[in-house]
């Protein structure tokens, strides 16, 4: 354990299976990918991740049930920062959608999620997306031994306030491991320097949300779906991350690789 807040280190070989977990959700996030275009409802894309968790992956789908979630997956479409329901709406030509998995493989937990644009989505959307993903690669970047969750907070909020945007503060990244949400609750906003100082074995996601507009959240009557107060777009990505001797280790790597976005290497 670390500091005042109780961290789990975990040992290489929990790591491993964190590892194993992280692998997993990232597979799913790659397989969904093909499936996400106009016309394709949230809901066909919730079965589509249910079944490949169950049937392929042969894990468990997180989200069923969790603090009574109805669904597989979380589809944050456009305006909706997080926690959006899956349902019968079809995805629009233009649309920007988060998907955002969780599934459990022999008692570790793998969380992940991905931005997906849908067609050709306008100019501003397309530079939230692209910035959300910059601001938590920065963040990821400052993950090391020594350094603390505010160096992480600080890169991530410099990266979406030098474009003009908001972060999200009501959520967080979290640790991860045989508990689905753990410590530490890792901000992403913050000063350098302080903060809880990280140490090998420490396990957690960065996940940032990023506004368009300001950062106002509201909740909407299903007592899950949070969207943007002012009614902007908002963006999300999220990887788990290990911190290792020398500096981190993503635990959710992309099997196709980083495409057009830069590589996020320790």
């Amino acid at each position: 354990m670390s500091g005042a807040v109780q961290v789990p280190l975990r040992s290489p070989e929990e790591i491993a299976l964190a590892r194993r977990a992280g692998h997993l959700a990232a597979e799913l996030l790659d397989m969904i990918g093909q499936h996400v275009r106009a016309g394709v409802t949230t809901d066909e894309l919730d079965r589509l991740c249910h079944d490949h968790i169950v049937k392929v992956q042969g894990a468990i789908p997180a989200n069923v049930g969790y603090h009574g979630y109805p669904k597989t997956i979380c589809a944050s479409v456009n305006n909706v920062i997080c926690h959006g329901i899956p349902s019968d709406k079809k995805l629009r030509n233009g649309d920007i959608v988060n998907i955002d998995v969780a599934l459990n493989k022999d008692g570790w937990f793998g969380d992940s999620s991905r931005m997906y644009c849908v067609g050709e989505p306008g100019i501003l959307a397309r530079r939230l997306v692209r910035t959300t993903y910059e601001a938590m690669r920065a963040g990821i970047l400052q993950v090391r031994p020594g350094a603390t969750l505010g160096d992480v907070g600080h890169a991530i909020q410099k990266v979406a306030e030098r474009e003009g945007f908001s972060v999200v503060r009501e959520y967080c990244g979290h640790g991860i491991g045989r508990i689905y949400h753990d410590e530490p609750q890792v901000l992403h906003y913050g000063r350098p320097g302080e903060g809880l100082r990280l140490e090998a074995g420490m396990v957690f996601t960065i996940e940032p949300m990023i506004n368009a507009g300001k950062p106002g959240i509201r909740h909407l009557p299903d007592g899950w779906t949070v969207v943007t107060k002012d009614r902007s777009l908002s963006a999300q990505w999220e990887h788990m991350v290990a911190v290792t001797d020398s500096g981190f280790e993503i635990l959710t790597p992309w099997p196709d690789g980083y495409g057009d976005y830069p590589a996020i290497a320790a």
